[in-house]
């Protein structure tokens, strides 16, 4: 600054400020050093007289002169230093009013900033950009800091300034394209948007702070300050221990939650993040659930959306609470001893004109090509991969909800769509990659380099990728050419098995194939078995709705299906409702039919849920190797006529193996006669058509007894009662 600017700056300097059209303001604004003093210029609307007061004694050392009507003053003052503290004094009709002087506070962010941004490995974005409640050379306020490369103007505006432009462009730092401004007075909870005049000098709509951590509620949609580093965070024994929870050899079922439709209050209003915590948590322990699943909860205008085209990707949603609130909510799911995953959306964005969408009135965050960037399924933009910046602010995000709030994975929606650049597309509709194919090569090295950052920076933490495609080694280790996701969604066996058990029982013969189909590749990734929200929206009924027959069917037929889901190799996944057998489709207007446990049908699908859960918990052969084919063998996979079939899982050795056998037709299936690896006695471990699940009671009480006559390939066989639309555990007994 010293000797830059001259003590009058020229009339057209000053249309610019007052008309905020001004790239450089804190070349002009605040203290420079002249041949004649210190001249202060300052833009204060509204004010007739402006008075400069030295800082700490009050004492008037100059005015400044009125340079134009809109509130632009300029003086100069003898023997003062450039760096002199000084406040501000405003008088007009109405009163008089003190202030500080943004401009003349130094920058906040400094050159390794502006390296690490340049080359896109800032990791920890979220700590630079943003608005941050902060102390700066000696005053207590806000420092904003917005990336904005193609803007010829950027402005903080909010309730502090009358949401007026004019009053505090920022400071444009050079060759990186961030802006930033230290504003004095400002504190945690002051509302605000960034004003961009795009390079053409036309006005971009308001923007909310790609890097915002506090949004308002909609339909508001302003950025808030809000403070994310002074938790006090309880769950140091949890995170210690969270890898081996979270390992493939551990027992891993989720129930996945949208928060506000699990349960309302009163008026049907949403729960809070602590009455969350205080009900849906011991809920999901008492399940015997070992995570919880949230759809995305980052901030987001529409609710029919459930969170997956979110605006605020590093704001916790305002709908129930505020971002304390949230890591309180965490904090209660480690200390219940409760793991929790979120779902994370870098596949595309909103359209919406406060959001990410030609942020600096140019393509910034997508691709300017709408066969690259934009969605046409969702209407919705693409993030573009090939961009160094878009890249470190998406891997800045994953590692956010890891560190900020110690979230112990993340589900990665929509993975098809970004492999793929022909991805729901007609020739012609789409870019082909420098090799002519139909990979997208920049997202696939976002993921891999995602997933090294997730891993690397947070051992014990977990990644799972929805795909839905043949793509090779999605939960590979990315030195072995995977992806570097641990676990990978079961599309394939999801979409099978449903298929399968809505066909009446009858057909169900001609059919046996999707339930064993699974088998041939179960093993090639370390795959979840989900039961997802995808399932049960857009007329597509509940599970319950889509089973056939009769009622007592419907309730059987889910029951045997959910054995079948347990006993099968894979981490499990239900949608929030199934776990009782939810009557109706989702609808994210309002909570779950609670009311349903009234109902023995309902009560007993839940208790059934919750027993399959603790055995899947207690029996290693269950879940030790149920990414690992040493874990699986088939007794009998193909009895189509009676639709019928059994295997055995295994866990490591000196575990008792646990043979599953599942009947999906409504006929009882009396002296059936199985093979089995050891003789003596199989104690029933589980019976889907239990009495106290609503089932017929037909079993094989006390368990049943292998003999030394082979059988299936076995050394051993036993007679067992299959009952009907029913899947049956047994455990050797010692």
């Amino acid at each position: 600054m010293v000797g830059a600017a001259k003590s009058r700056i020229t009339d057209a300097t000053v249309q610019a400020l007052v008309e905020a059209r001004h790239d450089d303001p804190f070349a002009v604004l605040g203290p420079h050093e002249t041949p004649d003093g210190v001249v202060i210029r300052a833009l204060v609307p509204g004010a007739d007289r402006l008075e400069v007061l030295e800082e700490g004694s009050g004492k008037v050392v100059g005015e400044l002169e009125s340079r134009h009507a809109a509130g632009l003053f300029e003086g100069v003052l003898k023997d003062r230093p450039v760096w002199f503290g000084y406040t501000l004094r405003a008088r007009n009709e109405g009163g008089t009013w003190d202030l500080h002087d943004p401009y003349r506070f130094p920058p906040v962010l400094g050159e390794m900033d502006d390296y690490l941004i340049r080359e896109g490995t800032h990791r920890r974005l979220w700590e630079r950009l943003g608005a941050h409640a902060i102390e700066h050379a000696g005053a207590a306020g806000v420092h904003f800091a917005v990336w904005a490369p193609n803007a010829a103007r950027v402005s903080v505006v909010g309730d502090f300034n009358g949401w007026d432009g004019r009053r505090n462009p920022m400071r444009r730092r050079g060759g990186v394209g961030v802006w930033e401004i230290f504003i004095p007075d400002l504190a945690e909870g002051c509302v605000y948007k960034y004003e961009i005049r795009a390079a053409d000098g036309s006005l971009v709509p308001l923007k909310a702070d790609p890097v915002g951590t506090g949004a308002e509620l909609r339909p508001q949609n302003a950025s808030v300050v809000r403070r994310i580093d002074d938790f006090s965070w309880t769950d140091a024994e949890w995170l210690a221990r969270r890898g081996a929870v979270q390992s493939v050899q551990a027992p891993i079922s989720i129930l996945e939650v949208h928060l506000g439709s699990w349960a309302r209050g009163e008026g049907n209003r949403f729960l809070t993040y602590d009455e969350l915590a205080e009900r849906l948590v011991p809920y999901a322990v008492d399940m015997g659930f070992t995570h919880l699943e949230l759809l995305p909860v980052n901030e987001h205008p529409f609710d029919g959306s459930w969170g997956y085209q979110p605006v605020g990707l590093f704001a916790p949603t305002s709908r129930h609470g505020t971002p304390h609130d949230f890591a309180r909510f965490v904090d209660r799911c480690h200390q219940a001893g409760l793991g929790l995953l979120l779902d994370w959306v870098p596949g595309h964005f909103p359209t919406d004109a406060h959001g990410l969408g030609r942020f600096d009135g140019t393509a910034l965050y997508e691709h300017a090509d709408p066969r690259q960037g934009f969605h046409q399924d969702w209407s919705t933009f693409i993030y573009n991969f090939g961009r160094t910046e878009v890249v470190n602010y998406l891997h800045a995000n994953a590692l956010f909800w890891l560190d900020c709030y110690h979230i112990d994975g993340l589900r990665v929606d929509a993975v098809a769509s970004m492999l793929y650049l022909d991805y729901s597309r007609k020739a012609g509709e789409w870019v082909p990659n420098k090799f002519g194919g139909r990979e997208n090569l920049e997202a696939v090295d976002f993921m891999r380099r995602m997933n090294e950052l997730a891993y690397g920076e947070h051992p014990g933490a977990m990644t799972v990728a929805e795909e839905s495609t043949a793509w090779p080694g999605v939960s590979k280790p990315t030195w072995a050419g995977g992806l570097g996701f641990g676990y990978k969604w079961n599309m394939g066996w999801m979409h099978d098995t449903l298929e399968y058990m809505g066909k009446d029982p009858m057909h169900r013969r001609w059919h046996h194939h999707q339930m064993t189909f699974g088998l041939l590749y179960a093993f090639s990734e370390n795959f979840v078995l989900p039961l997802s929200h995808d399932e049960v929206v857009h007329g597509k009924g509940s599970l319950l709705s889509r089973m056939p027959g009769d009622t007592w069917q419907k309730f059987a037929n889910l029951r045997a299906y959910y054995g079948f889901m347990w006993g099968h190799p894979g981490k499990k996944l239900l949608f929030m409702g199934q776990e009782f057998g939810q009557g109706a489709e989702w609808n994210y207007q309002q909570g779950l039919d609670w009311h349903l446990l009234e109902v023995g049908w309902h009560q007993g699908v839940q208790l059934l849920v919750k027993d399959l859960n603790r055995a899947y918990r207690e029996l290693p052969a269950l879940h030790q190797h149920d990414c690992d084919g040493a874990g699986f063998t088939w007794v009998d996979a193909n009895n189509a006529e009676q639709s019928v079939f059994a295997w055995l899982r295994h866990g490591e050795p000196g575990t008792p193996s646990v043979l599953v056998v599942v009947n999906f037709t409504p006929v009882p299936r009396e002296g059936y006669r199985i093979g089995l690896p050891a003789c003596g006695r199989w104690v029933e471990r589980i019976n889907t058509d239990a009495a106290l699940y609503g089932g017929s009671g037909m079993g094989n009480l006390g368990g049943v007894e292998a003999v030394a006559e082979p059988w299936h390939g076995h050394p051993c066989s036993a007679t067992l009662t299959i009952p009907p639309l029913a899947a049956l555990f047994f455990v050797a007994d010692g």
